[in-house]
Formats: C-alpha cells, structure tokens, sequence
C-alpha cells in the first residue's frame, strides 16, 4: 500500500463535482438579434435603456425533515426549528436592473446587470442603520445596502459579427447545465470572464469563446490597488464553440399566428483544463498559509479581491492537477400554434490526475466524472388553456448520498446519508452524478429544498394551466404540477429504495405586465427512499406554503 493510500482518509480529494464547462452565453439572444442590428439605423446620440423587477418572497416550511428521525451521521434531512416543532419561515427581497448603455453609431453597446439586496432575508437587518433594531443588522450577515455587480460586458457589431468582451450571462438551451438565472423565481444564475465572437453563417450563428473560469492566488502591485497573478500555470481556461439557428420571441408569436411551425436547434461543445493548483489558498482542509498585509479602498475598507490576496506562499504550495473537463450539448425546439417540445441532452467527461489537495501527500489514482442529463418540456394549447408533460434524467453515482452539494475536504458518506463526496480514495475514485442548475426548477420541496437540485434521478412531471379570467389589465391563472421522481441509484438513497415520491404543486396568481402576485403550495408524499427502518419509522409529508410579489419595470 502506498503512503497516499494509507493516508487516503485524511486527505482532502479535488474531484469535480460537475465536470461541466461553461457553454456560450445566452447565444438564443444572440442569434436572434444578430441580423437585425446590422441593419439598424445608425444612433445620433447615446441612448440608456433600464429595465428589471422587484421580487418579495415569504414562505413557510412544514415538516421537511419528513419525520423519519436522523441519517447515518446523526443529522436530520433538513433543518428543524430550535424550539421543536415542524415549521420554519423564510422570506427574502431582491432589486434587480438591467442597464443597457448604446454608443452613437449602430454598433457598440455596454451593459450591466446590478442587484440590490439580492436575496437579503425578509426582516433580517430590521431597522437597519437607525441603531433601534431589536437584533443586530448584521446578525443574518447579510448588508442591508448591498449593491453586486452581476454583469457588466461591452460589445461591438463588426462586419462579420459579434464581438463580446467581459462578465456576461451564461445560459444554454433550457438551462439544466449553464442557467443566467433570469426567471422570476432564479436564486442565483451563471457568469463567465469571457471574450465571445458569433458571427450568421448560412442561416445559422457560430460561436466562439474563450473564458477565464479560474485564477490566483493573488498579491498587491506596487500601488496596492491593483492585484497579480501570483502562478500562471494554476488558472483554469475553457474554450467552447457552438452552432446554432434560432428565432426571437416576436418572430415565433407571429409565425405561430400564420400556422407556421418554428424548428430550432443548437449544438455545443467546450473544454476546461488546469496544469497547476495551488489549494492552501483556498481551503483550509489544505493548511493555509497566514495571510499578508492587504490593500484598503478609498472607504478604508479592504478591495473586493481582497480574500484572494495572499502573503506566504512558496513554491512547495503548488501541486501538480492535471484537470482536463469536456462537454457536449443539444437543444431543439418546435413551436406551432399549439405546441410547444424543447429539449436539451448534456454529455460531460472530466479527469483529475492528481487529486489530492495535500502538498506532499499524493494519490496514484486519477478522479473521473462521467455524467449525462437530459430535461424534455411539452405542452400544448386548447384555447386560453394549456396542458403538457415534462420528464428529466440525472446520472447517478453508487456511493452513499446524492452528492448535490457535498462539501470539499467532507468525510466519505455512510450508507443513509442524504449527501455528501462521492469520491472516496483510494476504492472510489469517480464521480458520476449529474447535477441539475439549481435555477432549473422542477418542483417547490423535493428537490428544490430537501435534495438541494435535480442529480442522480429520473423524474416525470404532468402539468396543467388554466386560465381563469380576465381581471382588469391582467389574467387570473391557475396552474398545477404533478411530480413522480425515483432515484438512479438506489444505494444514494437514505433507506436504499428507489422511490423518491409524488410531490403536487398549485398555484393561483394574478399576472399583469408590470405586476404578479402568486400563492403557491407544495405537498410532498415521500418514498420509500427516505424512510430510516433502521429507527422503524416511515417518512411523513412535507408542505410548503409561499407568497410571491413581483413588480416589473
């Protein structure tokens, strides 16, 4: 036995979890838009559009630890209330603007995307800044005025194209894989540090683009307000081309009146390598080295770079990766008058020669993800109304839990854990789940709440919406899901059995053009898969009660 293999419990493992890399940004956008702007009339001045949403959001949680006691480690499936009981609260607020800056001219435009309290919890810094509060603002360890910079990217209309340079959304196809987090109920969404070029080919837009997915440590410059690439050799690159043909939304509506079938379709592919890691950087499973002096803004406060600023690192810090990830993807989608099918396949392969996180301590085993998902969305219309089937497949691994958000350097799983690493050197060295963008929602407990995304998992979900009536400048709809989920691999279960369960989710809401309001409800009946006959006890229901508010400008 080697000396990595008999330290292999200790040893923190750099497996990916998702071997995905980044698709091109939003190239649906993009290739509809392309030809029409070649032939816009020049700007004679700068012209700055604004547009983006208020959302509120309070809900209530009941019962999603499912009742069936503790897993293997000793922790329940969810969080439980302090004080006993089974209900929790939540709630939270986000601003959002989209800012679009055009040049004078036809071909140079810069935008950015800024949210303002972006998901800051719904009482969580009361009274904040007046000094009156009843609890400390910053107890929730949120800021109160919090301003982040999402987006911000520049492009120009060249002869031949479309050129894009900066932190631009990334999304393909329905967004199980890369998801810009665009939806009103998104939480999160993808960005890239990118440099793009698409330019029309014979009906179709082709793309390329080269992004920064991954760089430093860093240290200060001479001005102490700039920072530098402490080693070359450890950033993370992803080159991607794709294909496409597609249409805007406007040009489907009217093909679709004229009873003309709209037919598009994308394909992807993109790969990922890193030569070098330097992990004390960045975890502390790695010993970290202290931390040197840093630089201060102008508030006196330090930059926004400022946990990547390192002050003791040396040569022995950097380890040999040898990560290497590539991805291929489709999408297709046929809208007519009724209908509507639109799918997507993702395909990922990744490997890590070394994986260990240790200096010193190396393993003789290389990682390997191999993971597959697929999503497909139909409905079709029958006057105001609308019916469909969606369905979805997530790869799974053998090892205990689903892997959605395990964490790095986290202690193996035992068999009834719900999550956890899905590499165990030196016996287990792959990882094969698939994991769901976690803004692809499916459903409002399951997955969304108690598994965390869709991975490792087969899913059908029937769905239904009605409209109700017509209620002054808006529509009354009521719509409702059904979702039956079972597990890929029933050894991820906490009780070994495939059946994850059947979920319903209603919903009445009111939706106008700049205003939504949404009662939503959400039962889930869990499978047999989260039953603990360890403890003789069957998994209970779980529900979920939430008040939505949106204001769109």
């Amino acid at each position: 036995m080697t000396a990595a293999a008999a330290a292999a419990a200790a040893v923190a493992v750099a497996v990916p979890v998702s071997a995905s890399a980044d698709p091109i940004p939003d190239l649906a956008a993009i290739g509809a838009d392309l030809a029409a702007r070649a032939f816009v009339a020049p700007r004679t001045r700068t012209e700055v559009a604004v547009h983006g949403s208020f959302r509120i959001r309070q809900e209530s949680l009941v019962n999603l630890d499912l009742d069936r006691g503790l897993d293997a480690s000793g922790q329940p499936l969810f969080t439980v209330p302090l004080g006993g009981g089974q209900t929790l609260d939540g709630g939270d607020l986000r601003l959002r603007t989209d800012l679009s800056i055009r040049a004078p001219g036809a071909g140079v435009a810069v935008h950015a995307r800024l949210d303002a309290l972006d998901n800051l919890a719904w009482g969580g810094s009361p009274e904040a800044g007046t000094g009156r509060a009843p609890t400390p603002a910053a107890s929730t360890g949120q800021t109160a005025g919090a301003i982040a910079v999402k987006r911000a990217w520049a492009e120009t209309l060249t002869p031949v194209g479309v050129l894009a340079a900066g932190r631009m959304g990334a999304h393909w196809g329905l967004g199980i894989a890369a998801n810009g987090g665009d939806c009103d109920e998104c939480d999160g969404g993808d960005a890239a540090d990118r440099l793009a070029f698409a330019s029309p080919i014979a009906g179709h837009v082709i793309a390329v683009a080269w992004d920064m997915a991954s760089s430093g440590p860093f240290t200060p410059r001479k001005d102490e307000r700039r920072a530098l690439d402490l080693e070359p050799s450890d950033d993370a690159a992803t080159w991607t081309v794709a294909l496409l043909r597609t249409r805007s939304d406007s040009a489907r509506v009217r093909r679709a009146a004229a009873g003309v079938a709209t037919v598009e379709y994308g394909l992807f592919a993109s790969h990922r390598a890193q030569h070098n890691d330097v992990p004390a950087h960045y975890l502390p499973v790695a010993s970290p080295r202290p931390t040197g002096q840093l630089p201060v803004d102008s508030t006196g406060g330090a930059p926004a770079n400022a946990t990547a600023l390192v002050g003791e690192l040396d040569a022995s810090d950097l380890m040999a990766r040898g990560f290497s990830a590539t991805t291929g993807g489709a999408w297709f989608r046929l809208t007519t008058s009724r209908a509507r099918v639109e799918v997507e396949a993702v395909y990922a392969r990744a490997r890590v020669d070394q994986p260990s996180l240790v200096p010193g301590v190396l393993l003789d085993q290389a990682a390997t993800s191999d993971q597959f998902g697929l999503a497909l969305e139909t409905d079709v219309g029958f006057g105001a109304h609308r019916v469909g089937l969606d369905a979805g497949v997530a790869s799974g691994d053998d090892a205990p839990g689903f892997g959605a958000f395990p964490a790095p350097g986290a202690a193996a799983p035992q068999a009834g854990d719900l999550d956890g690493p899905q590499a165990d050197p030196p016996g287990d060295t792959t990882v094969d789940n698939f994991r769901f963008h976690p803004d692809y929602k499916v459903d409002r407990i399951l997955f969304a709440e108690i598994i965390g995304t869709v991975t490792d998992a087969i899913y059908v979900r029937p769905h239904v919406r009605l409209t109700m009536s017509d209620a002054g400048p808006g529509q009354l709809v009521f719509t409702t899901a059904l979702v039956m989920s079972w597990a890929v691999q029933a050894s991820s279960t906490p009780s070994g059995a495939r059946s994850l369960g059947l979920e319903l989710d209603p919903s009445l809401a009111y939706a106008a053009d700049s205003f939504r309001v949404a009662l939503d409800y959400g039962v889930l009946l869990p499978g047999a898969a989260f039953d603990n006959p360890m403890a003789g006890l069957d998994a209970a229901a779980a529900q979920l009660v939430r008040l939505r508010l949106g204001y769109v400008f």
